[in-house]
């Protein structure tokens, strides 16, 4: 996991969305992995069909070997319906996660048998509903967003990279109109830098978005 999103941020769990699971296709594999399971990204919505069971026991390999005879079916893992991924250029975001999804932790234990772990390291599950936030302010390292820190402009909005996605981009004025599927503000930036011998674990640039 890259740490795309640091620890200032300031929002109401009203704005937090529970409704949603990771595609599967972007599940990291472990938490030491980076993709479009971190933290972080900004995502939008692929499937928002609720005529469909919000949950459904499905076949998945994340549980093993479950093809014994006496066990009678092979659909036992729970599964969120409801889907979202990575944003990408021009799509309007639902949200930011605040955890990461991942199947297994830093040695490649699951995350399946150890729930205490899957808590400590802000993690969900393979088909577990991640926590979306929809509004409020949230710092973004420089693993969150394209270029520098200083090729944001402060008030200025922010729209999905062009190349990166669920990492966000400077928004492009066009004679005093901001091009489609801006959202967001610029409200700070910054760049954290190493205090005595002490290595900054938040090293580097970062950018402070609201989003409304």
């Amino acid at each position: 996991m890259s740490i795309r999103i640091l620890p200032f941020r300031q929002y109401s769990d009203h704005d937090v969305v529970n409704l949603y699971a990771l595609d599967n296709n972007s599940v990291l594999d472990s938490t030491t992995d980076v993709g479009s399971g971190d933290a972080g990204v900004f995502v939008t919505i692929t499937d928002g069909n609720f005529n469909n069971d919000p949950v459904t026991y499905q076949t998945n390999s994340y549980l093993g070997d479950s093809s014994f005879p006496f066990l009678g079916t092979t659909e036992m893992y729970p599964e969120v319906n409801l889907k979202v991924n990575a944003a990408t250029s021009g799509q309007q975001p639902l949200g930011i996660t605040l955890n990461q999804t991942a199947k297994n932790d830093e040695n490649g234990e699951k995350l399946l048998y150890n729930p205490t772990k899957q808590t400590e390291l802000q993690a969900v599950l393979p088909g577990q509903a991640v926590p979306i936030a929809t509004k409020g302010i949230f710092t973004l390292s420089s693993s969150g967003f394209d270029g520098s820190a200083t090729d944001y402009t402060i008030g200025a909005p922010v729209q999905m990279s062009y190349t990166n996605p669920g990492k966000v981009t400077g928004a492009v004025s066009n004679h005093g109109h901001w091009t489609s599927g801006h959202f967001g503000h610029v409200i700070g930036t910054g760049s954290r830098t190493n205090q005595g011998p002490t290595s900054d674990q938040f090293l580097g640039d970062y950018i402070v978005l609201q989003i409304k």
